[in-house]
């Protein structure tokens, strides 16, 4: 049961990248704020995997309060539950030897050269999608609409035009986190109203523009599981492609931060009205050490125990961060963003 604090809570709003199935990294942050209590949390923003962890927790929280219980507590058995579920709906590449680990495997391999010959309607003609299920069986989308705790941005990409749309909380159905996490060489664009939409980290991994409108709060704790260093060249061609997605997947992330290093500085010097612009404090939790170990075909494993080392993981790096930086929460950025992203 996690110790709840006397005094208030510190707010801020959480900003989530996606990155398949290493989303169970992000899991495992959320886990321990939730669980220190020291942090509140005011809005959302997510991507992908990223998208879908805002949502179960934003109605875990919910289902708790409705039900009388700790929002918290109901947050995170609700995040629980649902990677639960999606571990026992298996991708192809989690039933391979090693648990979808190593992209040198055959299967891996195979798979990825099909996905490069046949489009997702032609390979998966029934559309199946594990997702799909395991939300469904995760998320009550009507309730959630009706009182959502926290303000939520999901990203979703507009494959007619190439921009981001971000849906609210108000207009939540099954079918917005899945188009954020429509990756278009695994899953069919999803239709919304007419318009097909694709993984939303084309255009925002994750997006945070929308944080800065649409919140008061100035303080934004990034959880970061897309790499943007790696150590070695990628030298075979299965490699290549992983890192040229990686730095594709980053590229807005990295936009949005010169334009925050930016503000920050015309900020400090006086050449911005402080009561018309933000001046953001940035903090972040990474995964590029604990996750350097694990290739970019894991992302699709599904394996009940590589989720739950992936947590751990999570977990780990969030209770270090908590204590060197949750008392940074309100008063300054704890990351330095030039040295950090540009």
């Amino acid at each position: 049961m996690a110790q709840r604090r006397s005094s208030a809570p510190r707010v801020l709003n959480l900003a989530l990248q996606g990155g398949g199935s290493h989303g169970a990294y992000t899991w495992g942050v959320l886990d321990a704020l939730l669980e220190d209590g020291r942090l509140a949390v005011e809005g959302i923003t997510g991507t992908s995997s990223g998208a879908i962890n805002a949502v179960v927790l934003a109605d875990g929280w919910r289902g708790a309060l409705a039900a009388g219980r700790d929002g918290a507590e109901g947050a995170r058995a609700a995040l629980a539950a649902f990677w639960e579920r999606l571990a026992a709906h298996p991708s192809l590449l989690s039933l391979a030897p090693g648990g979808g680990l190593g992209g040198e495997h055959p299967m891996a391999l195979w798979m990825d050269l099909v996905s490069r010959v046949w489009a997702p309607a032609q390979l998966n003609p029934l559309d199946y999608n594990p997702l799909r299920s395991a939300l469904a069986e995760s998320v009550d989308f009507d309730a959630l609409r009706a009182a959502c705790p926290f303000k939520l941005f999901l990203c979703a990409t507009r494959v007619d035009t190439g921009r981001a749309r971000i849906f609210r909380e108000y207009e939540l159905t099954l079918e917005m986190p899945l188009a954020s996490a429509a990756l278009p060489y695994s899953f069919r664009a999803v239709e919304i109203e007419g318009v097909s939409y694709w993984d939303g980290g084309f255009v925002g991994n994750p997006a945070l523009w929308p944080l800065f409108y649409s919140t008061k709060s100035r303080d934004l704790l990034l959880v970061q599981i897309n790499p943007l260093r790696r150590a070695e060249l990628p030298r075979t061609a299965q490699e290549i492609v992983d890192r040229s997605a990686e730095i594709s997947f980053n590229a807005t992330l990295l936009s949005e931060m010169r334009a925050l290093a930016f503000v920050q500085r015309l900020l400090q010097e006086g050449s911005l009205d402080a009561k018309v612009y933000k001046d953001i404090r940035v903090h972040l939790v990474a995964g590029d050490a604990a996750l350097e170990a694990f290739g970019a075909d894991s992302k699709y494993a599904t394996a009940p125990a590589f989720l739950r080392r992936l947590c751990e993981l999570g977990r780990t790096d969030a209770r270090a961060w908590l204590a060197q930086h949750a008392r940074d929460v309100g008063r300054r950025s704890s990351v330095d963003l030039i040295r950090t992203f540009l």
